[in-house]
């Protein structure tokens, strides 16, 4: 209950007023490219752990259109090659740079997908690199407490990366797979090297989004 009202009071979402859904973005990039292997079942996970009323699917969301600022968090991720178009890298730079979380993971550890993403990222933000992030990090007691990342024979020896803007998390990012693509519906993808705890990891990054 005390999270719930946390929530509520950060959100300005009065109790008697009618609830107003929260949306997830699942952006779409370059030349249409988007997600197909990312799981949103943690998206319920977090309602129910929050008492929110949050959208059970993503939401397809152009990067370089202004929708992507209705919502507070966002997902990106994909496999293969991408540009950026100045469109795109600029919304992406102010949906960050004012408030906007983004979860980073390639589809099925896809390194042309990660090598794209790293470039653009430079691109963006030159001022802001990609740091590990502590185990001790905020993000990783927020619902579940994570003590370590999961990631079958190598736990322990992996850490998720992060860009930090005005001391807040903004972008959360691993070259470990984050999508729990066994259940995600409709998937071919192998799923790559994925992290077993990603959904409890997904759920606490929406409400550090929430939150923070």
């Amino acid at each position: 209950m005390k999270l719930l009202t946390t929530l509520l009071a950060l959100l300005a979402i009065p109790l008697a007023a009618e609830p107003t859904a929260i949306s997830c973005g699942n952006l779409v990039y370059g030349k249409n490219q988007t997600s197909v292997c990312f799981a949103s079942t943690f998206l319920k996970d977090a309602a129910q752990a929050t008492g929110l009323e949050i959208d059970p699917e993503f939401k397809r969301i152009k990067l370089g259109a202004d929708e992507i600022f209705t919502t507070p968090m966002c997902i990106f991720t994909g496999e293969g090659e991408f540009t950026l178009n100045e469109a795109e890298r600029k919304n992406l730079k102010q949906y960050v740079m004012n408030g906007g979380f983004i979860i980073v993971s390639p589809g099925c550890s896809d390194e042309k997908w990660n090598a794209a993403f790293k470039r653009e990222l430079a691109a963006v933000f030159p001022g802001h690199p990609l740091e590990p992030l502590s185990m001790d990090h905020e993000l990783f007691s927020m619902v579940h407490t994570i003590t370590e990342l999961d990631a079958g024979s190598r736990v322990g020896h992996i850490k998720l990366q992060g860009i930090t803007v005005n001391g807040r998390l903004a972008i959360l990012y691993s070259p470990e797979g984050l999508n729990n693509a066994r259940n995600a519906k409709g998937c071919c993808c192998c799923g790559g090297n994925e992290l077993r705890n990603s959904r409890e990891i997904n759920v606490n990054a929406l409400v550090y989004a929430l939150i923070y």
